[in-house]
């Protein structure tokens, strides 16, 4: 009976002493990734390396450039493409090339938000993506790993300026109890254009009262291709149909000779050099992505129809299918599909729409898709274009 009256004294004074001294949640120091070279306060490691990775070059003590204190992250991304892959990425690992398999993660459940600033050398860089989390499944077998992050949070792109900006990851609402992926940045060859050189600085997980939770969901239109470069532009064409398919390809996103609007659109030639005598190609979220990794799909709900335009070269090509959809053959796939065709193009560009009423939008990895064979084209092959590619709510 003691102990009990002596414990409920206790909390009376801890509680009387932290009223009195204003101790509180924001009152939480905090929790730094990067706050300069070698610093006692940073937390996990860039490790993780990604996609083309031999298109990268770090560091972490650069001089040159720095928000506060006296070395800033200094990231060169070439965009050369080294591993046929188009994007690059790192990611800050709480241990040493931790993919989840390792039970070292962070709870910081004690913050909703990530902060960090950003500059690029010239003006103009892109960060295609920068991430909380997202390290639940192997990359290459597809299965959950022992023990994943327990959010995964995308944020950009970003066209960073020349001079020191923050940016922040609203976090309020999420599960932040095991962090493995502190922070992830993303780099892709269609949004850089070629090589750039950003720095980061004062990356860090910290709490704001007034912080609310975000709606999810996305806003339309939202497109999969609006022009090259554009920020605008979602899901990668990174699933080549078949194996065989680069034989037979040759795309171009940059194609400036007649767009249907602004100043680029794609270009797409077919070859049966192969022998295979079909081929196609998805855009995917992220690239490469055949439905193995958890919690990247964009949710559409809302959207009515995907509307673009297309026209061939010479009038008459077929594409035998356009689609949305349809990736099943992962753990983590397509919520549903949609298709239209075949469509016999015309040399003038022209609109199609895939009905999208009554679909379930709600996970979508494989934005877009076309599909042919050389049985119902020219048996010298074709070439055709698309342009303005969205996904709309009218």
């Amino acid at each position: 009976m003691r102990r009990i009256i002596w414990c409920a004294f206790c909390l009376v004074v801890f509680t009387f002493i932290c009223s009195a001294t204003g101790f509180s949640k924001e009152a939480i120091k905090d929790f730094y990734i990067y706050s300069d070279k070698n610093s006692p306060s940073n937390h996990f490691i860039p490790s993780g390396w990604m996609g083309d990775h031999n298109d990268l070059k770090f560091n972490d003590q650069a001089t040159e450039e720095y928000a506060s204190g006296a070395t800033s992250l200094k990231i060169i991304y070439t965009a050369r493409k080294t591993q046929n892959q188009g994007w690059a990425g790192i990611y800050w690992q709480s241990a040493q090339n931790n993919w989840g398999v390792k039970d070292t993660g962070y709870d910081l459940s004690d913050f909703n938000k990530l902060v960090f600033k950003a500059k690029g050398a010239k003006g103009g860089e892109v960060l295609t993506t920068v991430k909380v989390g997202g390290i639940t499944t192997n990359a290459i077998t597809g299965k959950s790993v022992p023990f994943p992050d327990s959010l995964n949070v995308e944020y950009g792109p970003i066209r960073l300026t020349q001079d020191w900006e923050q940016y922040s990851i609203n976090l309020a609402g999420k599960d932040l109890s095991n962090i493995n992926g502190g922070f992830a940045v993303v780099f892709n060859a269609n949004h850089t254009g070629g090589e750039q050189a950003v720095y980061l600085d004062d990356i860090r997980y910290v709490y704001d009262p007034d912080l609310q939770k975000e709606d999810s969901g996305v806003n339309l239109p939202f497109f999969v291709y609006a022009d090259s470069g554009s920020l605008d532009n979602h899901f990668i064409p990174s699933g080549w149909m078949p194996a065989t398919a680069a034989k037979d390809l040759r795309l171009d996103i940059n194609w400036k000779n007649y767009p249907f609007s602004g100043d680029t659109c794609i270009r797409i030639e077919y070859k049966n050099e192969s022998g295979t005598r079909w081929a196609g190609i998805y855009w995917q979220q992220p690239a490469n992505n055949w439905g193995q990794i958890a919690n990247v799909g964009y949710d559409l709900q809302g959207a009515v129809k995907l509307t673009f335009w297309a026209r061939g070269d010479v009038g008459e090509e077929v594409v035998y299918e356009f689609k949305i959809g349809g990736i099943s053959s992962g753990e983590h796939i397509d919520s549903d599909s949609a298709s239209i065709g075949p469509i016999q193009l015309t040399k003038e560009w022209k609109k199609y729409e895939i009905d999208l009423r009554g679909r379930d939008l709600s996970y979508v990895i494989g934005g877009f898709a076309w599909a042919t064979n050389i049985d119902v084209n020219d048996p010298k092959g074709i070439v055709f274009y698309l342009d303005e590619i969205k996904y709309v709510k009218e």
